[in-house]
């Protein structure tokens, strides 16, 4: 029992020292997909022109979503009319290039890892596209389209499927600060904790199991941190490999990330491995009922040679430049919560959650959350009524 306990611990621990970041993170998504329809995605999302790429993934960073949610609304945008490689974009930009994602690795790690995730993200994206546009032809997009059509279901379909912004016109401030505005800020504030908890708390308690159990001597020889050159070219490889198998995806790998980088993994590896939540078995599996058997494999190959490629990218300009920390001692191991200016920050945020909470649940949240793993049409209908049809819906 001691172990376990120790386990625990120190996930609690990392959960306190992040619980402010994710609200804030959550919150500013929350905001900007207050005041962006889903169909003016579409209709940015029409081909794989560079600067159309570009667009996708800044508006897919915007969308900020849970690796399943952000497949989901990527085969939704596919369906709608938006070009296959602008909608992988959107995916990668929706999940790896988030707000939340990139203070949670300052947080932990340090803000080197988050200038590498931004580097990186981009480039993995270049990566893609040019593997697309050598390897993937009509006829294979075609066959995926009519797979998508189909409508077979994943996970996530219904929080996918909601657009929940501010109905109506006027300035980004007077539709944001409106009643409406808030309560559409709620409702996505919401619904992204939903779809991202379970993902998270197993993240944590993987991390915390992994930091608690598992010596450093055994990272350290898998990794091969005694051989720096080995190491460099070994951890973008192995990177997506553990991201695959340990099932954690979107920000639950980030602790992982963390115990990892401790135990000897090289810059470029964590990088390649946090990209590698868009690679794990159950979305490889969704994959396959949206897309066909045979696309699949190609996203398999494809993603996974995009990564490597990005993780070696950022090794090379990283350490080029001198970025590269010198020391590996990102927060995994330390117990307990000590009164500092994380605690005041998590208890100011805390009160903003709780805040968006009774919002949520004053204007028809309960509803949402029963469809948020349901029919992506029955979500889509419950969504266009608007928000002053769902119940409960206060005016105040």
């Amino acid at each position: 029992m001691g172990a376990i306990g120790h386990a625990l611990a120190l996930a609690g621990s990392m959960t306190w020292d992040i619980l402010w970041a994710l609200v804030l993170g959550f919150l500013l998504s929350a905001v900007v997909q207050a005041v962006v329809r889903k169909a003016t995605i579409v209709r940015l999302m029409g081909d794989d022109r560079p600067r159309t790429l570009a667009v996708a993934s800044l508006l897919g960073a915007a969308s900020s979503s849970c690796s399943y949610a952000a497949v989901a609304l990527a085969r939704s945008l596919f369906r709608k009319g938006a070009d296959f490689t602008a909608a992988m974009a959107f995916e990668i930009g929706s999940t790896n290039l988030v707000v939340e994602l990139g203070v949670i690795m300052a947080l932990l790690m340090g803000w080197q890892f988050t200038a590498a995730e931004f580097v990186g993200g981009p480039i993995m994206i270049v990566l893609l596209a040019v593997l697309f546009r050598l390897f993937v032809r009509k006829r294979l997009v075609d066959k995926a389209r009519e797979q998508a059509e189909r409508g077979l279901a994943g996970s996530m379909e219904g929080h996918a499927a909601m657009d929940m912004s501010v109905r109506g016109g006027g300035s980004f401030a007077k539709r944001l600060f409106s009643r409406d505005g808030f309560t559409s800020v709620a409702h996505v504030f919401v619904m992204e904790w939903a779809a991202i908890l379970r993902d998270l708390v197993i993240g944590l308690l993987i991390a915390g199991a992994v930091a608690a159990w598992v010596p450093e001597s055994f990272w350290r020889t898998f990794f091969f941190t005694d051989h720096p050159v080995v190491s460099a070219l070994w951890g973008p490889l192995v990177g997506p490999v553990v991201a695959m198998l340990s099932f954690v995806c979107s920000i639950g790998n980030v602790p992982l990330a963390a115990v990892l980088w401790n135990g000897g993994i090289s810059f470029g590896g964590v990088v390649a491995f946090i990209f590698a939540d868009l690679l794990i078995l159950p979305i490889l599996n969704i994959y396959r009922k949206y897309y066909g058997t045979r696309m699949t494999l190609v996203l398999l190959g494809a993603f996974y040679a995009a990564m490597v490629g990005a993780g070696y990218l950022v090794e090379l300009i990283f350490g080029t430049a001198g970025l590269i920390p010198a020391q590996r001692s990102a927060t995994v191991m330390r117990e307990g919560i000590s009164w500092n200016y994380t605690t005041w920050l998590n208890i100011a945020f805390l009160v903003l959650a709780a805040a968006l909470l009774v919002r949520f649940f004053r204007t028809g949240g309960r509803d949402m959350l029963r469809m948020m793993g349901g029919s992506p049409d029955g979500a889509a209908e419950h969504d266009h009524s608007g928000h002053d049809s769902h119940p409960g819906h206060d005016q105040s």
